[in-house]
């Protein structure tokens, strides 16, 4: 049995985290805490893993706990940018035996959707992203979308294609995005939704549009499980759930 703690138990993907690990039959769950729960009842439970879905203020601190003390990690919590990860691949170093899964999404759908576009982006002369989340999501653009753009900005790099055409000359402030490696990103924050993507991809008299839609939190959690049994066989840090799949873009 992998012997689980999730940390954020009272958040929205927490408490699906709470109910998807008590599902599984080759799970037990130990310990769910909140925010003013200490960190240390985790080993008092015997937790093995660690489960953070909390906020990007507190995500460094307790995935460094879990490090330091021998637990496997699977992080959805935002905030985890390259410098980030790289101290963590420093830690990680003086403790080769622990794996780390930072995941910017734990749909699989939405996994697949990014590595379409990706593979797709290198044949077309134009890409931008739109992203739509719920308003209460802290931080624009997603850790969704800003992965996906890298991706997709590697794939056509390897390819050789310039950036997307645009002869823009003035604009409001935002009018045309984030730029994330030279990917137009654009946040969409609408009350009733909770997580989508389009990537729009454009040529000479054709479009092509990948969409992915998460209507519910519990698309998230087959991702959550799947990162929780992999985990521990793949010591270091692995960014992006693809990293587990067998697709050909991992980081």
């Amino acid at each position: 049995m992998i012997k689980v703690a999730v940390l954020g138990k009272s958040g929205r993907m927490g408490s699906e985290a709470v109910k998807a690990v008590e599902s599984a039959p080759d799970m037990e769950l130990v310990a769910a805490l909140g925010s003013s729960d200490p960190l240390e009842s985790v080993l008092e439970a015997g937790a093995t893993h660690l489960v953070d879905l909390t906020v990007p203020s507190a995500t460094e601190a307790n995935v460094r706990f879990a490090v330091e003390h021998g637990l496997h990690a699977v992080v959805g919590t935002t905030g985890w940018d390259e410098s980030k990860r790289a101290e963590l691949e420093r830690l990680l170093a003086e403790h080769p035996e622990t794996g780390v899964l930072i995941a910017p999404s734990f749909a699989v759908g939405s996994v697949l959707a990014s590595a379409f576009a990706a593979a797709a982006s290198r044949y077309f002369e134009s890409v931008e992203l739109v992203e739509l989340h719920h308003p209460n999501k802290v931080d624009a653009p997603s850790g969704t979308a800003v992965r996906t753009a890298e991706l997709i900005a590697r794939s056509r790099e390897e390819a050789g294609v310039p950036a997307s055409p645009d002869a823009t000359e003035s604009q409001l402030d935002g009018a045309r995005g984030a730029v994330v490696d030279g990917v137009h990103v654009h946040a969409v924050r609408l009350r009733g939704l909770v997580a989508h993507q389009e990537v729009l991809l454009g040529g000479e008299g054709e479009q092509l549009t990948i969409r992915h839609d998460s209507f519910d939190r519990a698309s998230f959690m087959p991702g959550v499980l799947l990162g929780l049994r992999e985990v521990a066989s793949r010591p270091g840090l692995a960014y992006g759930l693809d990293a587990y799949l067998d697709l050909g873009i991992g980081a």
